[in-house]
């Protein structure tokens, strides 16, 4: 399977991270960026989810203005299948090149 076919299939839910992990055996830079960028937008979702059910029980305002930056991880996950598709390696806005740091030994 070629790069961009790896790079594609991590963006895929979380069998399809696990399938590109193991099907890089490569260690291909593209796939592995695109990886990082999957792993983080995929925990900055949970994160952004889990932090709206929380405050949503107790604000439910505050709830509902947390679970629209929500579609932060959506855009996120977008703008990483155009870059994959494209054979480019575009970052997520704002913490992608965090993503890049935060997870470089995968």
């Amino acid at each position: 399977m070629d790069e961009r076919t790896i790079g594609l299939m991590s963006y895929i839910g979380p069998i399809g991270l696990v399938v590109a992990i193991l099907m890089d055996k490569i260690k291909s830079d593209f796939t592995r960026f695109h990886i990082r960028q999957n792993i983080g937008i995929s925990l900055t979702a949970i994160v952004i989810y889990t932090l709206s059910m929380f405050i949503g029980n107790i604000s439910g305002l505050l709830g509902f203005m947390i679970l629209l930056t929500g579609i932060l991880p959506l855009l996120m996950w977008i703008i990483g299948i155009m870059g994959a598709v494209n054979g480019e390696k575009k970052l997520s806005p704002i913490l992608g090149e965090k993503f890049q740091e935060w997870f470089k030994t995968v």
